[in-house]
């Protein structure tokens, strides 16, 4: 059974992800909605990340060698500055999120075909949060674009 590796993938994006907005707010802390919504949104990134836990420790972690390497994303470490910054910022914040989003599908259709209970409330609460997650970052880029790419120096 290959669950355990999308479990151990879907466990680091959560933790990747929320890094990320704990970055990018931290970067872009004179963008007051930006700042405290990443916040918000890493916290909610560390309770899918703690939901996945007991999951993980029934049905099993995957071996390191199993683990695609092809599959994953690495945090955003550098920030950007600046309007253009904020809106590349964000991009990077939504394909991390977008990760995450289709792995909760994924593990979602495998919750679904073994019957787990308990894996599909997991994902029913935090796929549901990574979905708003994704329609704010796509809404806070739409309002960013235009004066990041047009009225910008």
């Amino acid at each position: 059974m290959k669950l355990p590796v999308y479990l151990t993938l879907l466990a680091e994006s959560e933790s990747t992800l929320g890094r990320s907005y704990r970055t990018v707010a931290e970067a872009h802390g004179d963008e007051p909605d930006v700042h405290f919504l990443c916040m918000t949104l890493a916290d909610q990134c560390d309770a899918h990340r703690a939901a996945l836990d007991p999951v993980i420790e029934r049905i099993g972690k995957a071996p390191a060698d199993d683990e695609p390497e092809r599959l994953h994303a690495d945090a955003i470490s550098e920030p950007r500055s600046g309007p253009v910054g904020l809106l590349r910022d964000l991009q990077d914040l939504y394909l991390l999120a977008s990760l995450a989003d289709v792995t909760w599908t994924m593990v979602k259709q495998a919750a679904q075909a073994l019957r787990d209970e308990e894996l599909l409330t997991v994902v029913q609460n935090c796929d549901k949060e990574t979905a708003v997650q994704l329609r704010w970052l796509l809404t806070r880029m739409k309002q960013a674009a235009p004066q990041a790419l047009v009225a910008a120096s």
